[in-house]
């Protein structure tokens, strides 16, 4: 039986992930760290409450086989960009660093289509940057998927991505070949698929959004 250790139960594909992680009988603790207290009623849940600004502090508790990384932010939610910056580039650096310390054997961790630690805009860049400090930590198993947009009910209104969705999903019959990585994809498969990466030795360590759903799919 294992452990996971989840960062970002609270988003798009951190429900999906937990409702899956709670099934699966590989795992019989699930470790959720929170900023603020919440309340689930699951023997197999451990709530613990952690200071992003100490990160430190919490090295002992970063302990199990499995992480699963799916915190990130927009610059509506995180206008400073210091803060920003820390959101999606510092915090999954430094977990990534703790949980290889601490011989976590898998790293699983939502990237971005096109992420690109040379690119001009600092969403797909510091995805990208977290992606190349990750494969130098050397997991004996890294999972790096880059899904598109992502499909599902989210808690809060994003009337852009909303459109980009509707959008991209009229044209995914015309996307085809290096392009079906655009299609829109449903959260629920991206869980899936970090709990497979998760559970199997793959070859491969980055997926994206087509190979995504090709991996739920067999």
């Amino acid at each position: 039986m294992k452990t996971a250790l989840v960062f970002g139960s609270t988003g798009l594909i951190g429900g999906h992930l937990i409702s899956q992680l709670i099934k699966n009988d590989y795992y019989n603790k699930i470790k959720l760290f929170v900023r603020s207290e919440i309340v689930i009623n699951e023997p197999k849940i451990e709530i613990i409450k952690i200071d992003f600004n100490d990160l430190e502090n919490h090295t002992e508790d970063v302990k199990g086989d499995d992480c699963f990384f799916c915190i990130g932010t927009t610059k509506q939610n995180s206008p400073d960009k210091n803060d920003y910056q820390k959101i999606e580039l510092e915090i999954p650096k430094k977990i990534a660093e703790i949980a290889k310390i601490n011989s976590v054997n898998s790293f699983i961790f939502i990237s971005s289509i096109y992420a690109n630690p040379k690119s001009s805009g600092d969403y797909v860049k510091f995805k990208g940057l977290v992606e190349e400090e990750l494969k130098k930590l050397n997991f004996s198993n890294l999972g790096i998927l880059r899904p598109s947009f992502l499909m599902g009910d989210r808690k809060e209104n994003r009337a852009g991505e909303k459109i980009g969705i509707l959008i991209f999903r009229l044209l995914s019959p015309l996307l085809l070949g290096p392009l079906k990585k655009m299609r829109p994809i449903n959260s629920e498969k991206v869980a899936k698929a970090m709990i497979k990466i998760a559970n199997q030795n793959l070859e491969k360590i980055i997926f994206e959004s087509d190979e995504i759903v090709e991996l739920t799919s067999s």
